[in-house]
């Protein structure tokens, strides 16, 4: 019930009292206005969402880019407008937006959390109103959003055509079956030993945050 900016800088200053790398600044990011939008009165989540994303405020914006600086993610960079290294002039969602090209959480915050209510939410549900349990739920959701969002977090490190095409990989392995056969389940261990090096320069990071988010979205919706 805080302002947002507050809930998310204090949650990066809890997480850095046990760990000194990024963790969680993108499932926070997320996690952080749909708890909001519980409060907001609205009969759907994704209203309330859209409209904690409208009435962010420049305060917001300077809480998060000091838990940003905080949580000091990989691949980060500098950019000439609104660099999260200088104080911010607009309102957090309006920052966002001049991220969302090249960050998919922060694409979030300007389409209504889109990937996370019409790809990420529904896949969770459909798997489990087809019976998988919430480990293999939760797997195919994340293969489903790494197959139709190419992860930023890859593409930042090494280049939007690798994230590409290791989302090819993912839509590859949910052909095979996924989760769901044997021949899928051997495609998931290929691909999870494929995107796997010394730097951990192939870890699809967001699309394990926007997992998280929809993972939060169906809990909600059905009332767990």
């Amino acid at each position: 019930e805080q302002p947002l900016g507050v809930t998310i800088r204090e949650a990066i200053e809890a997480t850095a009292q046990w760990t000194r790398v990024n963790t969680n600044l993108g499932v926070v990011l997320l996690l952080a206005p749909l708890a909001r939008a519980v409060t907001v009165g609205e009969h759907a989540l994704r209203a309330g969402v859209e409209r904690v994303l409208r009435e962010t405020t420049i305060e917001d914006a300077q809480e998060v880019y000091r838990a940003i600086r905080l949580a000091a993610p990989a691949g980060l960079g500098r950019v000439p407008t609104e660099d999260v290294a200088s104080a911010p002039s607009v309102t957090l969602q309006e920052a966002m937006a001049l991220a969302a090209e090249r960050d998919s959480v922060a694409r979030e915050y300007t389409t209504g959390f889109r990937t996370t209510f019409e790809i990420g939410a529904p896949a969770l549900m459909r798997a489990r109103a087809d019976g998988l349990d919430w480990s293999d739920a939760i797997v195919e959701t994340y293969l489903t959003l790494l197959a139709a969002v190419p992860d930023t977090h890859i593409a930042r490190k090494l280049g939007p055509h690798t994230a590409v095409d290791v989302s090819r990989q993912a839509r590859e392995v949910l052909d095979a079956g996924g989760v769901r056969t044997s021949e899928g389940r051997s495609a998931v261990a290929q691909l999870d030993a494929a995107l796997r090096d010394a730097h951990n320069t192939r870890n699809p990071g967001t699309t394990a945050d926007l997992t998280a988010a929809a993972i939060f979205v169906v809990l909600q919706q059905r009332g767990l």
